[in-house]
């Protein structure tokens, strides 16, 4: 097996709660701590959405009918764990596959399919890429390609709540190869030293595209980089759900009693591609998949739950016969929808845009009167 991880387990800590097999606490853990059974069905049910829906979206990328995706699919502990930590006033700032702690947050799946389908009901209007939803309803950010900017953008607004006197905290995820850029220097140094109210969470995939994380950093781990800036860091069994729920749950009760940031880093594996337009094969191996694949973080917490009578098969099958009718039905309502309006090329933009954009846009739309709309070519999206 290839292998190349930041470390073999053992090589450094992780915080777990689960057991390998998920049907047991590992020893020692006081199972007076966990949380209640409505909060652990929430949660499990918010990763089998984001499993089925990117199931879905992957599908009708490849039939040409959405233009890009970037899964989750064996990341949901580490996304939906952490994200149970946040409360409504909270601000979640996004990477590329935490799309789902929108929906967890409230996110309708007719607005996250809307958008990945660029449809005049997109919130966006199409100005946006697949894969980075935003919804303002539940406080939730969309992402910039540029990696690492969302970061500082998080520092910022903590900053603002704490001036403000709010009891709440931004939560900013970020990939193992973003720990690499300006960006995570620039927000990890200035939230240490003005102590904002924000918790950094590193989603560890093992790989930043092709870039493994031994060829990413020196460091013993990405948890133990938070020392720099003073502040706590911890490194997790990022495919044990309740390890995930406990950890940054801690940093985000830090953060809300005034004490400052932390650093969560969440070790897991990234099971599809980089995005639609990857072929993983190209730099990692099958016997690697299939180390991880045998981890499955969806299996390994739904043996805890059925062993503790919180979950039978019976309505885990309701569940997938549910949640994939609503993402059809989505589906089905997102591609009776047209584009959006040539018209909103500006709005949400200024609130008067000024007279060269105005002059722009009528000659646009005088053009499309006359010649007509532009026509569909073939093509293929660049990353």
């Amino acid at each position: 097996m290839s292998g190349i991880r930041l470390g073999d387990p053992g090589t450094f800590p992780l915080r777990k709660v689960l057991s390998e097999e998920g049907t047991d606490c590992v020893e020692g853990f006081d199972e007076a701590g966990l949380p209640p059974r409505d909060t652990l069905l929430t949660v499990y049910r918010a990763m089998l959405t984001t499993r089925l829906l990117d199931d879905r979206m992957l599908k009708l990328q490849r039939q040409g009918r959405v233009a890009f995706v970037g899964t989750a699919t064996g990341l949901e502990a580490a996304i939906h764990g952490s994200a149970a930590a946040f409360q409504a006033q909270d601000w979640v700032f996004s990477a590329l596959r935490e799309g789902g702690v929108a929906i967890q947050r409230g996110m309708t799946l007719d607005a996250y399919v809307a958008h990945m389908f660029g449809n005049e009901q997109d919130s966006a209007k199409g100005r946006q890429m697949p894969n980075h939803p935003q919804c303002k309803e539940v406080n939730f950010v969309s992402w910039s390609s540029v990696i690492g900017t969302q970061l500082p953008h998080a520092v910022g607004v903590a900053l603002a709540m704490k001036a403000r006197g709010e009891s709440a905290v931004a939560c900013a995820y970020i990939g193992d190869g973003g720990t690499s850029s300006s960006g995570f220097h620039s927000a990890l140094n200035f939230a240490g030293v003005t102590k904002a109210p924000v918790v950094f969470v590193v989603v560890d995939n093992g790989w930043a595209i092709s870039v493994p994380s031994s060829a990413q950093t020196a460091s013993r781990s990405y948890g133990a980089k938070a020392s720099a800036y003073g502040m706590p860091g911890e490194d997790v069994d990022g495919n044990d759900v309740l390890a995930c729920m406990a950890a940054v749950d801690e940093a985000a009760e830090r953060a809300r009693a005034g004490d400052g940031p932390s650093l969560v880093c969440l070790r897991t594996y990234r099971m599809g591609g980089h995005s639609s337009s990857d072929d993983p094969s190209r730099y990692r191996d099958e016997e690697e998949v299939r180390h991880w694949a045998d981890r499955d973080p969806i299996l390994r917490f739904e043996r805890f739950l059925t062993r503790r009578d919180i979950l039978d098969e019976k309505d885990r099958k309701e569940w997938v016969t549910e949640i994939t009718g609503t993402i059809a039905s989505a589906v089905d309502k997102a591609e009776a929808v047209g584009p959006p309006a040539l018209e909103t090329l500006v709005e949400d933009v200024w609130a008067n845009p000024p007279r060269h954009l105005r002059k722009q846009v009528v000659e646009a739309l005088r053009v499309v009167a006359e010649q007509g709309a532009a026509e569909e070519v073939e093509g293929r999206f660049p990353l």
